[in-house]
């Protein structure tokens, strides 16, 4: 095992997701409408896995471990503060959680969602009602007091400083530390914030980090008031904005990016058929369109679900704290840009068309935007599923590979034919694709090496001379941290860089479309980006349109075709009007970089206690306000509401 990282969680650790619009324009663009829907959605989910009923992974017809999926809801990554060199983060899991947690305005509340059996406890517009209600109660305080209650922006600090304030937190009262369990031990956390992106770059900045704003209060002294400080980053986030955009950042030392995309999935899925039935239900029946989150609801009334606000006592230690935490949070965040490139002239089939795997070819794309830009062939790291095997996570493909090497060096010179440098394109694809698949049969080297590493470390043996060596330091320092991680119900996917000097970069792979997401501490991220775009349109200008439709005189004979061919200049071995796809061996490549040991946590994922209910019922306060029904008329949020 190593030490735990010395670094804050945000930009170096937890990725993102940024979801899709959802289908239904009246909750669409509405906070709490979509916060909502995702929110049930959320809920089913989980209590299909507490009943083991979901329906398991498969990959090809292939069983996936589902073993991570143990550890995406109830659980907390928590730093220990033991006093020796080997101090280390721990992920507690509540595999009994019921209750959820909401963090709006930098404020915390919880409220009961599930029942003892499993199922849910609430329905839509009892989930609008609870949401409306603690955006009510949020927006009470003054926003200058309000930063000085937020005790999520802690989980900003790095490692070993949050550990020490935490301890004190718990030392501070019992009060404090049944709040504390009862945040750690909640199912997800619902970030509710007061902001609206204005373009899709600050969108995914927000998912990543949140934004960043200075207030002054009555006495002109600047304070934090962005959504940077709305976070609890030592667990799973469902974060929605108050136009209705969503998305995900969550605490990946336990659970990785394939894990995290299923949960993201499903849900999202989950909208689309809740939408398709309201749309259906006045012809056919209302279970005409199944739904593949089939829990059980019983909003009955017989649980208690009002919300509470959940308050710390704050000494003055702690305090202090939270204004170091927020200011160095501050400057992370101005360190580090993002910028997201939206590529829509081709995609998977474009490129399956012309017979080159998906994957290989985008990673492709990266390593010769960075050759492009700075004359340097550089690491580049590329994680592959590896969950056909129990308890598998990833193996680290690199691919910085010599192929792509000549490839970088061919493409950017004036002496080679289009026809060389494509096949020099299409070689560099062939041997990244071939070392994936070996990756993904647990074939590869890294983690095997890094294991050796840790054992050592963790037994105090002797480390081997070869993890000192130059060779090897230089293999870690990844300038291109990259992953492959998307489907239809994701816009955009993204992570921080992992070295000072590098990129980290997102992407997901359309039919007609290509995403990327790209962070840097100011390594002119926007000039990488255009960069790529550039080799992206030459590769479009190279292999010619494809699957271009044609209307054709019915008699014309394929000799005439040929013919036609020929006297057009088309050349067939590389760019052919009438392409037959060929099924390609490509490996799902996907989640992303291991760089801190997060691998190493897995035998450190402890079963929490579950928390008492008496805990539940008795921290924090109870949310006892008019709320207005969709009618217009008043009444009192109360149990079974």
């Amino acid at each position: 095992c190593t030490r735990r990282p010395s670094t804050s969680p945000v930009l170096n650790l937890n990725p993102f997701f940024l979801l899709e619009d959802g289908p239904d324009q009246k909750t669409a663009t509405s906070q709490v409408g979509r916060a909502a829907t995702l929110v049930f959605s959320s809920l089913k989910f989980a209590s299909l896995l507490f009943t083991e009923s979901l329906h398991p992974d498969l990959f090809r017809g292939t069983p996936l471990c589902m073993a991570q999926f143990r550890h995406i809801f109830g659980s907390a990554r928590i730093p220990i503060q033991s006093g020796g060199k080997n101090e280390r983060d721990i992920v507690t899991s509540d595999p009994d959680s019921k209750h959820m947690a909401v963090l709006c305005r930098g404020q915390l509340y919880y409220f009961r969602a599930l029942h003892d059996d499993g199922a849910v406890a609430l329905k839509e517009p009892d989930l609008v009602n609870i949401l409306e209600a603690i955006l009510m109660d949020s927006s009470k305080m003054e926003e200058s007091e309000r930063a000085k209650r937020g005790v999520g922006v802690l989980t900003t600090l790095d490692r070993g400083r949050w550990a020490l304030v935490r301890e004190s937190l718990l030392k501070q009262s019992d009060h404090n530390k049944a709040a504390l369990e009862i945040v750690d031990s909640a199912l997800f956390v619902l970030v509710l914030d007061d902001f609206a992106p204005s373009d899709i770059h600050e969108a995914a900045a927000n998912c990543l980090h949140g934004s960043y704003k200075l207030a002054a209060d009555k006495n002109e002294d600047f304070f934090q008031s962005g959504t940077c400080i709305n976070r609890w980053y030592d667990k799973l986030q469902l974060i929605v904005c108050t136009d209705g955009s969503a998305g995900v950042n969550f605490e990946h030392s336990a659970v990785d990016g394939h894990t995290a995309l299923r949960y993201v999935s499903d849900i999202f899925a989950d909208t689309v058929v809740s939408f398709a039935q309201s749309i259906t239900k006045t012809i056919y029946s209302k279970d005409h369109i199944p739904s593949h989150l089939n829990a059980p609801v019983r909003a009955d009334g017989s649980l208690d679900t009002r919300p509470k606000r959940l308050e710390f006592e704050i000494n003055p230690y702690c305090l202090e704290q939270m204004h170091y935490a927020e200011s160095l949070l501050g400057d992370q965040i101005l360190a580090n840009e993002s910028h997201v490139l939206e590529f829509k002239e081709f995609g998977k089939t474009f490129i399956t068309g012309n017979k080159m795997s998906p994957d290989s070819f985008v990673q492709m794309s990266i390593l010769l935007a960075y050759y492009k830009l700075y004359g340097e062939f550089v690491c580049a790291y590329e994680p592959v599923l590896t969950k056909r095997f129990l308890h598998g996570r990833t193996e680290a493909m690199r691919s910085a590979t010599p192929k792509a090497k000549l490839f970088c060096e061919c493409w950017c010179s004036s002496f080679p034919t289009r026809k060389e440098k494509i096949q020099h394109l299409q070689d560099a694809i062939k041997e990244h694709a071939s070392i994936v698949k070996e990756c993904a049969a647990g074939k590869g080297v890294d983690r095997h090496l890094f294991a050796l590493k840790s054992i050592a470390n963790k037994n105090n043996l002797p480390v081997p001379d070869l993890f000192d060596d130059s060779g090897y330091k230089k293999l870690n320092h990844t300038y291109l941290s990259t992953s492959n991680c998307g489907n239809p119900s994701l816009r955009l996917f993204g992570f921080g860089p992992v070295v000072p000097d590098g990129f980290g970069i997102g992407y997901i792979i359309r039919d007609s479309g290509l995403q990327y997401t790209v962070t840097s501490k100011h390594r002119q991220t926007e000039r990488f980006v255009n960069t790529l775009a550039r080799y992206l349109h030459e590769v479009k200008e190279f292999f010619g349109e494809s699957e271009k439709i044609v209307v054709r005189n019915h008699r014309q004979s394929s000799q005439e075709m040929e013919i036609d061919n020929f006297t057009k200049g088309n050349e067939p071995d590389v760019s052919p009007r009438n392409k037959t796809k060929v099924a390609q061996d490509m490996m799902y490549a996907d989640a992303f970089d291991d760089m801190y040991g997060e691998t190493t946590m897995m035998d450190r994922v402890k079963r929490r206690p579950s928390v008492d209910a008496k805990k539940l019922a008795n921290i924090g306060l109870d949310l006892d306000l008019d709320v207005v029904s969709p009618g217009g008329v008043k009444r009192k949020l109360s149990a079974g509401t």
